[in-house]
């Protein structure tokens, strides 16, 4: 089998074992552990664990690959962890220590996301292949792989219990075991020094002494905060209709999971609207638009229903390609381009940090404490006005962005964009 080939069924095995649970996670919380006081907070507190882990595990695990251990080896054995704790996240019985068991669970599958990328790279180059070219078609395989694995869970019926565990676990077991048979990539056998601090972006954190960069990545990680909310919140949400009878035998009750994979569908349409967007009207409005589409995410979620406003989802399902790649992939490439070559790969880890790490935490305590302030005392939540605060609150940070994140546009500056399809949870 071709190089490329391998690459591509590792990319579609690294992101279905993500896929397995992560859209379900806050259902299956909810299901299992909705009689505890303040559930919303612990779901949150629950998804901001991996932005716990991006702080610091991505770095370790990228000083182990590139100093001591092979990286498809780092790679496989974070996997087979990884699966290990899926396995114990089966076997929990309340919410607090499903808090570690995710908590685990992201220090081990976080650092895959960069270690699958980084052999990828390796192995493209050492066999003489465009990187630019190649990479693009391999990575959205993951995304395919990612679908793949939210529409099976559904189908299985496990989105409510413990079979999901099971099966996330056997398939990082079975990446893991494919990792070690991939080709080797050697220890990097250069004499320059990296800092663990460098590791992990903060050398670029010079970036801040500019003004318009400092308000950039303040305003990513306050939009990072929203990256995770329906997440969290959609599949539970969806799964309250089935308290009314009109609404108990809907597509989108049944099958929620069918319905919030359009999103990543949506994603890999949006995508290819990047390049020409960035051109025509420039960061700033790229990113306004990608906070407007995030209001409408939420404020669609917020007057939709499975039934006549089933229209009102689908539409919302749509707008988030918008709402995630006009921020993710068009955010990373603007940091590139202000970023001397220096330190490109650290202003990245940097816009990594703010957006999946700092970002992640405060949108996971922020969501789950509104989801808790719109519960009534018998588990009853008040679903519309959640979703209207969510939107109220990407809605002001749409205005403050307008109003204060100063930067001319040049046509020029960018130019043969071909952006590498990203998921919503990276």
């Amino acid at each position: 089998m071709g190089i490329k080939f391998r690459l591509t069924v590792m990319s579609f095995l690294q992101f279905f074992v993500w896929g397995i649970w992560l859209i379900s996670l806050g259902g299956y919380m909810f299901v299992n552990f909705g009689s505890e006081a303040n559930i919303g907070s612990k779901i949150g507190n629950t998804y901001g664990t991996m932005g716990w882990a991006s702080l610091f595990m991505p770095a370790l695990m990228g000083i182990l690959a590139d100093k001591y251990l092979r990286a498809e080896i780092v790679l496989g054995i974070c996997h087979i962890l990884g699966g290990a704790a899926l396995y114990y996240a089966s076997t929990v019985t309340n919410a607090g220590d499903m808090y570690w068991a995710i908590f685990l669970v992201s220090c081990f599958y976080m650092p895959t996301i960069a270690l699958s990328n980084s052999v990828s790279y390796s192995l493209l180059s050492k066999n003489n292949i465009d990187i630019q070219k190649s990479f693009a078609p391999i990575r959205f395989f993951g995304t395919i792989g990612f679908i793949a694995a939210e529409t099976a869970v559904d189908l299985f019926g496990w989105t409510k219990n413990n079979h999901q565990f099971y099966f996330a676990a056997a398939a990082a077991l079975c990446t893991g075991l494919y990792s070690f048979s991939m080709p080797p990539v050697e220890v990097s056998k250069s004499i320059e020094k990296k800092s663990f601090a460098s590791r992990l972006g903060l050398d670029a954190f010079q970036l801040f002494k500019s003004s318009i960069m400092a308000k950039f990545f303040l305003f990513a990680m306050f939009l990072g905060a929203a990256l995770q909310i329906t997440n969290m919140f959609g599949n539970p949400f969806l799964g309250d209709f089935a308290k009314m009878p009109q609404y108990a035998e809907s597509f989108a009750v049944k099958h929620s999971n069918i319905l919030i994979s359009l999103s990543q569908y949506s994603e890999t349409l949006f995508i290819l609207a990047i390049p020409f967007f960035l051109r025509r009207f420039g960061i700033k409005w790229v990113m306004f638009i990608s906070m407007v589409a995030w209001v409408l995410r939420f404020g669609l979620f917020g007057i939709g229903n499975p039934g006549s406003g089933l229209w009102l989802l689908l539409l919302s399902m749509i707008v988030y390609g918008m709402a995630f790649d006009f921020f993710n992939i068009s955010g990373s490439l603007f940091v590139d381009k202000e970023s001397k070559p220096s330190i490109r790969a650290s202003a990245q880890g940097l816009f990594m940090l703010m957006t999946n790490g700092l970002g992640a935490i405060l949108g996971g305590l922020f969501a789950g404490k509104i989801v808790d302030h719109f519960t009534d005392a018998t588990g009853l939540k008040n679903w519309q006005d959640i979703w209207f605060s969510f939107a109220a609150y990407a809605f002001v940070i749409a205005i403050l962005f307008l109003l204060l994140f100063k930067y001319k546009h040049d046509p020029n500056a960018i130019k043969d964009v071909h952006p590498e399809p990203l998921l919503p949870f990276e």
